[in-house]
């Protein structure tokens, strides 16, 4: 009898251990302020917009696009179509060498373009991987880029066949020091959820930020159900640095208004506030930029 009460207690520990819930490892704090431009052809500056000299400040160029029309996808062979008149590459050339806490990156794909959903449509996996490598080496060379953002949010192929594409254009332009840093843009939903979680499974481990698109919720947001949110989605994107965000066109999620900075103030004091961004430098003009002021003041204050 004692024998058996033994033998069962390495069984006991286990279905203890079994019961404790999983605590993610949070990669803490960080003061890393990150905006999309150059979208709308509003024309808005990178001068435009305020820069707080004590945060990590990303501008997110938007977008690159593989499609040589708004019908016509090139199978990886991208072109700038963001606004090239006020963020071509001496303009990105002289808000670098003005502010050096600056970096630049280019985000890929998008909504829409003239209209039409911009599609993820590769021919195959090679030959999308090869394009995309030479034409993205290119821009990135030519406006001397220091990240990458992937934000496709229409699928013509399977997950698995994105997730190759994807993380083997990460792999490549990473390993090459093409670019020194990369981000993902996805948010719920089946139709994109499943792509992005497949590409994390795969290759998350070069992926350094997740940009995730909170403000894709509904508008009415409450700051506990953001909590839930952004919970859900640290553990969706397990042990990677989940980003808080909102949106300046009105559109969804928890607003500046609402209590956006309330939940950013609570996540701060969990450790958990990885960095805030912004959709987008084009929207906020009209409004002086003060919230993307406000975004910065937080990421900097004592807490």
């Amino acid at each position: 009898m004692e024998m058996e009460k033994i033998l069962l207690l390495p069984l006991i520990f286990q279905v203890f251990l079994c019961a404790i819930p999983t605590i993610h490892a949070a990669p803490g704090n960080s003061k890393l302020f990150r905006e999309y431009i150059g979208a709308e052809g509003n024309n808005v500056k990178f001068s435009d917009v305020p820069i707080n000299s004590d945060v990590k400040f990303h501008f997110i160029l938007s977008f690159a696009i593989d499609y040589a029309t708004s019908v016509s996808p090139t199978n990886g062979n991208f072109n700038v179509y963001w606004d090239k008149q006020n963020l071509g590459p001496s303009a990105v050339a002289s808000i670098k060498a003005l502010k050096p806490n600056v970096k630049v990156a280019m985000s890929l794909g998008g909504d829409t373009l003239g209209g039409k959903f911009v599609h993820f449509a590769p021919k195959s996996i090679n030959s999308w991987v090869s394009n995309a490598v030479a034409s993205l080496t290119r821009i990135s060379k030519e406006y001397d880029l220091d990240g990458i953002d992937i934000d496709y949010e229409h699928f013509s192929s399977d997950p698995d066949t994105f997730a190759e594409c994807i993380g083997q254009l990460l792999a490549h332009l990473k390993q090459n020091k093409i670019v020194s840093f990369t981000s993902i843009a996805p948010y719920e939903g089946d139709s994109v959820q499943p792509y992005y979680l497949t590409l994390w499974k795969k290759y998350g481990h070069l992926i350094d930020y997740v940009n995730f698109q909170f403000y894709a919720y509904d508008k009415g947001t409450t700051v506990s159900q953001f909590m839930k949110f952004f919970e859900d989605q640290s553990s969706n994107y397990r042990d990677g640095k989940v980003l808080v965000s909102f949106s300046t066109d009105g559109s969804g999620g928890l607003s500046p208004a609402n209590g956006f900075f309330e939940a950013c103030g609570r996540l701060k004091r969990l450790r958990k506030l990885h960095g805030i961004f912004i959709w987008s430098a084009d929207d906020s003009k009209k409004a002086g930029f003060r919230f993307e002021e406000q975004s910065q003041n937080l990421l900097t204050s004592i807490q």
